[in-house]
């Protein structure tokens, strides 16, 4: 998937998280940069055909910049030691559910998709989707192809209430769904990942079980959206 020099350059920045070493080794950054497009560029292309709506995506839709935004963090090193892939139709807007690559030799890789931590208008429209329709989700979670990919949705107790969330009664039958605060599906990636071969092909399984999710939250994101008569 990346190249040894990408890898490199990686680990030699997480010893290095500095400007100056970056300033000297920029023309090695530019090669790792171009590395980093390939593999976005041939993933895009293999998830534009499990999901038709990323069709008009270009590679700078699914990327990051690698600098890290410091100006409300404790951590101050400027730059990302890891490189992040984001496929959604909706482009970076992070409001919407998307696919997720994250790749990481130091830290841990994963992929999936879904939402993490909406906003309250956003995370109130996903409620609603869930009350009204939990029946939908659940046939999702429990269908073969997720749960043989996915632990059912990421736990994670800073993101789940422990009561029931405001408008929701405690016996609702989605209750125990109603109280997550984001809505994801991740699964490890092995290190070797980032190297061999078929991992792009390793991916776009895992991607592919995670549309469901997607396509669910993003109905219920878009449940208000006017209905456009073209006849």
């Amino acid at each position: 998937m990346l190249n040894s020099e990408t890898l490199e350059f990686f680990r030699e920045l997480r010893e290095n998280n500095h400007k100056e070493w970056f300033d000297r080794n920029r023309d090695r950054y530019e090669k790792v940069k171009k590395d980093y497009h390939r593999l976005v560029g041939e993933l895009l292309l293999r998830m534009q055909k499990v999901d038709p709506s990323l069709g008009h995506l270009q590679i700078k839709d699914c990327t990051f910049r690698i600098n890290r935004d410091i100006r409300f963090s404790k951590d101050k090193t400027p730059y990302k030691t890891h490189r992040s892939i984001i496929m959604s139709p909706y482009g970076r807007r992070l409001e919407y559910a998307a696919y997720y690559v994250h790749l990481d030799e130091a830290e841990g890789s994963f992929a999936g998709g879904g939402i993490y931590m909406p906003g309250s208008e956003a995370l109130k429209k996903i409620r609603e989707e869930i009350s009204a329709f939990h029946e939908d989700l659940e046939e999702i979670l429990a269908a073969k192809d997720f749960a043989q990919t996915f632990d059912g949705l990421d736990k994670d107790e800073k993101y789940l209430l422990t009561r029931p969330p405001k408008g929701f009664q405690a016996d609702h039958p989605a209750i125990e769904l109603l109280k997550y605060k984001s809505f994801t599906a991740s699964r490890p990636l092995p290190a070797k990942i980032l190297s061999e071969p078929g991992g792009i092909d390793e991916v776009v399984q895992i991607l592919k079980k995670v549309k469901p999710l997607n396509d669910f939250i993003n109905r219920g994101l878009n449940a208000d959206d006017p209905v456009i008569d073209l006849t």
